[in-house]
């Protein structure tokens, strides 16, 4: 992929969804966040795969093993209050050899101004590491698609387990009082 143009803000929502597209992932599980909001929208936009929003994240986990063990790939997608929500579910895949890749905005950290999010924030690197799951950080969205698809390559060749995190200092602090 090209450099990035000066002055021009580099669109790591479509890098991510390319590696999706390329690594054959057909469904796409998510409790929708803002900072997903791009990416949901190409994954809507793209034929090959199918967005099914979820009532809680723990469901994504049992679509992304039903899709798995259908002969699909599946990816689940979320924000990371909604890790807490899957840690339980977690021990499907683990324990079957199901591959699951997860997409979670992270909360709770870089310049976060809601205290609530602040303990699942700081929590999830510990919690997933806990579970075994592979963990993948991208900090500058130049990082994106490398780090996806190893992740990807990851889960989809090995049947394990691995979550790419998008920094908040990557996606910017969320500010609920700008106009």
């Amino acid at each position: 992929m090209p450099p990035t143009a000066p002055g021009v803000a580099h669109d790591w929502a479509r890098d991510v969804h390319d590696v999706l597209r390329d690594y054959g992932v057909s469904q796409v599980a998510t409790v929708p966040d803002a900072g997903l909001t791009r990416l949901l929208d190409l994954i809507c936009d793209e034929q090959t795969m199918r967005l099914v929003t979820l009532t809680s994240e723990e469901e994504g986990i049992g679509l992304v093993s039903g899709a798995w063990l259908g002969g699909a790939r599946a990816a689940l997608l979320m924000q990371s209050s909604g890790v807490g929500n899957c840690v339980n579910a977690l021990s499907l895949p683990a324990l079957c050899g199901i591959p699951l890749l997860m997409i979670v905005t992270m909360r709770g950290e870089w310049g976060e101004f809601n205290q609530w999010q602040v303990p699942m924030g700081q929590g999830v690197r510990p919690v997933l590491a806990a579970m075994g799951v592979k963990i993948f950080e991208v900090v500058r969205p130049e990082e994106a698609a490398e780090t996806t698809a190893a992740a990807a390559r990851l889960a989809f060749s090995g049947g394990l387990q691995a979550v790419v995190l998008i920094t908040q200092r990557m996606l910017g602090a969320k500010r609920f009082d700008d106009k």
